[in-house]
């Protein structure tokens, strides 16, 4: 039964459509009605949405005029069950671009499911795109099937053609033609980015070393991009420092389980990404993401708030995929790097600053030794804060304003060093020349920019 699905896809030709490089690939169909949950809107935006499928991937991308294109279905082991259920909560009624970025099982697992169910139940799927390598697996055999039964345009995609999606710009990057590493699945997958206005998104499927260093070496810095998906759900062979330097990412988003039997995403990829600084999402803790992109600032929305600094992200509390609650927006990212704007809570409502440690007995002589005077301040809220002109101060008066433009989103944190030193999004200081804290007990008293006292902490 196996051997015969590679002859039943040359079969099956009447449906398969080979493109060569720079080809155009632009199914009929009308596109989809979408009622998003997503809570900010524009009058023209793009959304993508990583949904929370475990220990596997699903992506879904709605044009501002609504054109609706699905990266990946999902894990075999529910059959489509969290993403069929996903469009269905969005009112996603057509599928107009079915993208599989490789035909591994834990990305294929719910083709069947979706196909049959739009095909027969919904307004149908435009066209598929695969990167044409074979898998002898159950799950690619019903894939097959399906795309038989229901007639579905099947088209092999590589590196050079493009999809035709209605406001966005969509670059196939890859798999290479020939194919890399002998064909293997992973190293040949579909990789996409979408540009919209200023704004963009590499999504690089399981795209291992080979495949990484194989784009970085074709593209460059043409790999920028505003949001990176991580590659292979945080796989130690993926996000290699090399990509990270030539995408130069504002945002990374991980899909995979919260108990990952593989460690995803591995200490590896989480220090690469902590030594950037680069803000990270894991479905696993944040459940599903959505960005909405209005083509220079991007919304980020999850259904639940939790570290994004990497360091701490296995910090945050699981949240099992199916989960219903709708997404928060926890910041917002423009389109140069670092660039935060319209923040959604600038008094402390929706937000909730909470003094997570502190050390007021640095080791030594503590006039010696200014930073190992610290306050760990947390966002313990579900909307992002904009600490703009807040202050902390001590019982006898000594005052620090934070910087013009800080904000801290929700789950994260930062820390407050007493003397000296650069600071990041995650490190502040104060600069004072002598210890701020009493060893033998003092208050942190914070204000907003108004004056008034958002916290006092006793120590």
């Amino acid at each position: 039964m196996f051997r015969s699905r590679p002859l039943l896809l040359m079969v099956c030709c009447s449906l398969v459509v080979l493109v060569g490089c720079a080809g155009v690939i632009q199914p009929d169909g009308s596109a989809a009605n979408t009622n998003s949950t997503t809570i900010t809107e524009w009058n023209s935006s793009l959304e993508v949405h990583y949904i929370n499928v475990g220990q596997s991937v699903s992506t879904l991308v709605v044009s501002p005029s609504n054109e609706t294109m699905l990266i990946d279905t999902g894990h075999y082991n529910d059959d489509g069950e969290y993403v069929l259920q996903y469009l269905q909560s969005h009112n996603i009624t057509r599928i107009d671009h079915l993208v599989v970025s490789h035909n591994d099982a834990d990305h294929i697992g719910g083709n069947a499911a979706i196909i049959d169910y739009y095909e027969t139940e919904a307004d149908g799927i435009g066209a598929i795109y695969d990167p044409g390598i074979a898998a002898s697996t159950q799950t690619y055999e019903g894939y097959l099937d399906e795309v038989e039964e229901h007639d579905v345009t099947l088209y092999e995609t590589r590196e050079g053609d493009s999809i035709q999606f209605e406001g966005v710009d969509v670059q196939v990057l890859g798999p290479p033609d020939p194919y890399l590493e002998s064909e293997a699945r992973n190293e040949n997958s579909i990789v996409l980015r979408l540009s919209y206005g200023e704004t963009s998104f590499l999504l690089t499927g399981d795209a291992e070393d080979d495949q990484e260093a194989y784009l970085v070496e074709e593209y460059g810095t043409q790999l920028n991009a505003t949001v990176l998906k991580a590659g292979h759900h945080g796989s130690s062979s993926s996000t290699s420092e090399a990509l990270l330097d030539a995408v130069d990412p504002q945002a990374v988003v991980v899909s995979s389980a919260y108990d990952s039997q593989y460690g995803h995403p591995t200490e590896d990829v989480l220090d690469r990404l902590a030594t950037r600084s680069i803000p990270t999402y894991w479905t696993a803790t944040h459940g599903d993401i959505v960005f909405v992109s209005n083509g220079t600032a991007v919304s980020v929305q999850t259904q639940q708030g939790a570290p994004t600094d990497p360091s701490t992200l296995r910090d945050g509390e699981p949240i099992e995929p199916g989960t219903g609650d709708e997404v928060v927006e926890r910041d917002r990212i423009g389109a140069a790097s670092g660039t935060v704007t319209e923040p959604v809570a600038t008094d402390g409502g929706g937000g909730e600053l909470v003094v997570a440690d502190i050390n007021a007995d640095a080791e030594g002589d503590d006039r010696e030794n200014l930073n190992g005077e610290f306050v760990v301040f947390r966002n313990d809220g579900d909307a992002m804060l904009d600490l703009s002109g807040w202050t902390v101060a001590d019982e006898a008066g000594k005052t620090y304003e934070f910087p013009d433009g800080y904000t801290l989103a929700a789950g994260d944190s930062v820390t407050l060093y007493t003397g000296n030193g650069t600071d990041t999004e995650t490190e502040l200081y104060w600069g004072y020349g002598s210890p701020v804290w009493n060893n033998g007990g003092d208050t942190v008293i914070v204000r907003n920019s108004e004056g008034d006292t958002i916290l006092e902490e006793t120590y």
